[in-house]
């Protein structure tokens, strides 16, 4: 007992950290570490987010941090607050809101007073199934001398299971019934993939959308998971909002098709998609063209996820995630 009592006697005690004394400065600190470390939302919020910009503009204000959902390709919005809440940020997220269209709005403060965590729910309550609002609290711990570490707190957070069920009770149309498929697929793929392959995504709710993407570890290029009227495909996506970036970065992986091919283990389908400001790579499947086929479900979903593992490895082998960062530095100006 003396032995195990001694042990526990060396254990250190966990510390609060004032944010201030980490971050001196929200826009100057804390934002430019928070454009940088977005895997502390990721964690937290079971997303996967990339955040593109720092004070957007948004008509005369400007809005700390904008960037995108990869799950779902939709614009989320940060506001960050190295203070206690107060009613002139509930105020700026609503306006910053109303100018971008979000899916997700994170609210992010030292400190969320009551009222405002209240804000938030009846936010999340009032709106439609595809807005949310976050509260996220900056805390700061540290053990004896050690090097500070973020501990954030989620206060504040939408209702999906209300959202869901708010949904699938809306009138019974063609369009309610597929999106219910895909809510269904998507939610046994997303499953699959977090059980083999946990670094494709942190997302923990599944979407209506015929689409699903998982990050691939590079800003603006996912691996999407598409059903279409062509079948069921696979493919690496360069969505950079400079056309310039997505052009660059399709040149380079054309320049090595042949070893791309050659490590994919046959041929993939090319499309620049000259006038739509993206570009892809795809792996598709014909036989698998309708999401109803509940009987097909395992089938497809198997054959996703050896359609992107190996997308993922032919990238791998022509380079991958540094020359795809290279080819976005060397894209010419606009």
């Amino acid at each position: 007992m003396d032995e195990v009592a001694g042990d526990f006697e060396a254990l250190g005690r966990l510390a609060v950290v004032a944010p201030r004394e980490v971050w001196k400065h929200e826009a100057l600190d804390f934002t430019p570490w928070l454009l940088r470390n977005v895997d502390v939302l990721n964690d937290l919020l079971g997303m996967d987010l990339v955040l593109d910009r720092a004070e957007h503009p948004v008509g005369d204000f400007s809005l700390d941090l904008i960037g995108r959902d990869q799950s779902n390709d939709s614009v989320v919005i940060v506001e960050n607050q190295l203070e206690q809440s107060d009613h002139g940020h509930l105020g700026q997220i609503l306006t910053y809101a109303a100018g971008t269209e979000p899916t997700t709005i994170i609210w992010i403060a030292s400190h969320f007073r009551s009222e405002h965590r209240a804000a938030l729910d009846w936010l999340n309550e009032r709106t439609d199934e595809d807005t949310r609002f976050f509260g996220v609290e900056i805390q700061v711990v540290r053990i004896g001398e050690s090097i500070p570490a973020p501990a954030f707190k989620l206060v504040a957070q939408p209702n999906d299971w209300g959202k869901r069920v708010k949904a699938a009770t809306a009138v019974n149309s063609e369009l309610t019934e597929k999106a219910r498929f895909y809510w269904d697929f998507w939610d046994m793929a997303r499953q699959q993939i977090q059980s083999q392959y946990p670094a494709w995504t942190n997302a923990r709710t599944s979407t209506r959308s015929s689409w699903f993407n998982t990050a691939s570890g590079i800003s603006d290029v996912v691996f999407v998971m598409l059903f279409s009227r062509a079948g069921l495909s696979v493919q690496l996506y360069c969505q950079a909002s400079d056309p310039t970036v997505n052009a660059a970065r399709y040149e380079f992986l054309h320049r090595q098709k042949n070893g791309f091919e050659a490590a994919l283990g046959g041929p993939a389908e090319w499309d620049p998609m000259p006038g739509r400001k993206a570009a892809r790579v795809s792996l598709l499947n014909q036989a698998f063209d309708d999401v109803s086929r509940t009987d097909q479900w395992d089938a497809m979903i198997a054959w996703l996820l050896d359609a992107q593992l190996r997308l993922r490895s032919a990238l791998d082998a022509v380079g991958g995630k540094t020359e795809l960062l290279v080819a976005r530095d060397q894209a010419p100006d606009r």
